[in-house]
C-alpha cells in the first residue's frame, strides 16, 4: 500500500514533490498508479476542469492530463502522452477529442499552483488550496491508520463516508466502474480544498469557481460539491 510520511506532508506542494521523487505502489493486480488530482472544478462560464498528475505507474509511465468540459457537455482530454497511454487508456469514449500536448505544472508556493497546456497558449490555470477543518482531520488520521484499513471493505466504507460527510464533498465514487467496464479503485492519502482558482483556456477566460454547474451522469467519476485537491494511489482493474 501507498505510505507517504515525513514533514513533506504537510503542504500539498511538498507532497507533490515526494511523489515526483518516487514512492511505492500498491501491491495485487490490475495498473497502479501514484499521484495527485484536482477534481472538476466548476467555473462562473460552465466550463469544468480537471486535472490527473501520476507521476508513478506500474507500466512504467507517468503522464499529466487536463479535462475539459465544455459548456456544451463536450469532453475534451488534453495530455503528455499519446494515446492509449495516460486516461485515454481508459476513458477515450468519454472525449470528444484528445489533443497530446506539453503541460506543465509550477508551483507557485506551499498551496498554490499553475498549469499550462503548451506553454500557456492553450490553458492557463491556477489554483490555490487550503485545508479545512475536514481535510485537517482526514490527514492527520490517514498518517495513522494502518495499510489494511485502505484495502478492507468495512474500513474502507467508512473513510468514504467520512470524506461525504465531513469535506461536504458529495458522494465521492471512490470505486467506479467506468463506461467500459474497467473498475477503477480510488486510494486517497491526502486531502486540500481548492480555496480559489481562474483559468484561460484558449484566449477565453472562464471566470470564478462556481458550485453548481452540473456534470453529465454517465461520466461522473466523481462528483465532488467541494472542489478537492487529492494526493494517493489509484487501482485500475481491467479483467
Amino acid at each position: 500500500m501507498l505510505r507517504v510520511t515525513g514533514p513533506h506532508r504537510r503542504t500539498p506542494a511538498a507532497l507533490a514533490a515526494a511523489l515526483e521523487r518516487g514512492v511505492p505502489l500498491p501491491g495485487g493486480p490490475g495498473d497502479r498508479y501514484a499521484g495527485y488530482v484536482i477534481l472538476d472544478l466548476k467555473f462562473a462560464s460552465g466550463d469544468i476542469l480537471s486535472l490527473r498528475r501520476f507521476p508513478v505507474a506500474s507500466i512504467g509511465i507517468g503522464y499529466t492530463s487536463v479535462w475539459h468540459r465544455s459548456p456544451e457537455g463536450e469532453w475534451t482530454l488534453f495530455a503528455d502522452v499519446p494515446h492509449p497511454q495516460g486516461c485515454s487508456r481508459y476513458f477515450a469514449d468519454m472525449f470528444t477529442r484528445t489533443i497530446v500536448a506539453p503541460i506543465r505544472i509550477d508551483w507557485r508556493g506551499p498551496r498554490s499552483l499553475v498549469v499550462e497546456v503548451d506553454g500557456g497558449a492553450v490553458l492557463k490555470w491556477r489554483m490555490d488550496l487550503a485545508p479545512s477543518a475536514g481535510t485537517t482531520i482526514f490527514n492527520a488520521a490517514a498518517r495513522l491508520l494502518p495499510p489494511a484499513w485502505w484495502v478492507r471493505r468495512r474500513p474502507f466504507v467508512l473513510t468514504r463516508s467520512f470524506l461525504d460527510l465531513a469535506l461536504k464533498a458529495g458522494r465521492l465514487r471512490l470505486v467506479k466502474n467506468v463506461p467500459d467496464g474497467i473498475r477503477v479503485h480510488a486510494l486517497p492519502q491526502a486531502v486540500w480544498t481548492v480555496n480559489a482558482s481562474r483559468a484561460r483556456l484558449c484566449g477565453r477566460d472562464l471566470g470564478c469557481l462556481h458550485a453548481d454547474v452540473p456534470l453529465e451522469r454517465r461520466v461522473e467519476l466523481w462528483r465532488p460539491r467541494r472542489s478537492l485537491f487529492a494526493a494517493g494511489a489509484l487501482v485500475v482493474d481491467a479483467s
